[in-house]
């Protein structure tokens, strides 16, 4: 049954090998979405878990789209969460004491960019911040999405037009 090419995701070795080749991609992706390093962790260690649980169930050619699949249907299930939370949250704005002219400066800019990555769909968004972000090349982003190579061009396509547009003078 365990042929030299049909190794089980069980085995350590293999295991190992799956979680050290994609834990960082599939953080990356997962945090792109989030926008929060501690949620994109636990989503990784999640998803890593449920594959280790499910070892024998997963094949190792199919290891790397589950674990995206599996962080994916976390980060989803938190943000539904997350939505209920936010809509009864007091919001407070928190003030620095650094150089008010750089605050200032920043904090427009940052504004504006945030502004105008959290306007752009998640698609768009994870797609743009995978590529120039991350460095991943469309074919790589693709892989992870589960779409096609001319799916992604449109998605970073319509995401640099309306960056463009909303980022004016930056």
């Amino acid at each position: 049954m365990a042929s030299k090419n049909n190794n089980s995701v069980c085995e350590d070795k293999v295991y190992s090998h799956i979680f050290t080749t994609n834990a960082k991609t599939v953080f990356n992706y997962i945090y792109y979405k989030f926008g929060n390093e501690e949620k994109a962790n636990d989503a990784v260690q999640e998803a890593f878990l449920k594959l280790w649980e499910n070892c024998a169930k997963v094949s190792p050619e199919k290891a790397k789209s589950y674990v995206y699949t599996i962080a994916n249907n976390l980060y989803l299930n938190v943000l539904k969460a997350e939505k209920v939370r936010l809509k009864h949250a007091d919001k407070t704005l928190k003030v620095s004491n650094e150089s008010p002219e750089f605050i200032l400066e920043h904090k427009e800019y940052q504004d504006k960019l945030d502004a105008a990555l959290n306007s752009l769909p998640e698609n768009q968004r994870t797609t743009f911040l995978l590529n120039r972000i991350d460095g991943k090349k469309y074919a790589e982003i693709a892989e992870m999405e589960g779409v096609s190579i001319k799916a992604i061009e449109k998605r970073m396509h319509l995401a640099l037009k309306s960056l463009r547009e909303k980022i004016d003078g930056i």
